[in-house]
């Protein structure tokens, strides 16, 4: 039979905070919970309640039409040569 992988349990840190609104302004919080390719990171990796999660997926949807955070990242970016100039 396969082994369980135990894993340490995640916390809300939005509860532990008592925050009530997540405000779309606040980049660097939103910040947190995206990927390094501007993806929403799921709850199961951030530890954050289904109520907050929801709370920050419509505050980064609103971040995004603001144009406070990008859709994504440049390709370019991504896949090119750290070490090269981009042009």
């Amino acid at each position: 039979m396969a082994e369980r992988r135990k894993y340490s349990k995640r916390y809300c840190k939005y509860c532990e905070a008592k925050v009530e609104f997540i405000d779309y302004k606040d980049v660097n919080s939103i910040k947190a919970s995206l990927s390094e390719r501007y993806k929403i990171m799921p709850r199961r990796l951030t530890g954050n309640c289904k109520r907050h999660q929801e709370m920050v997926e419509k505050a980064i949807k609103r971040a995004r039409a603001a144009a406070l955070v990008p859709y994504v990242v440049d390709h370019k970016r991504v896949i090119a040569n750290p070490f090269e100039e981009i042009k």
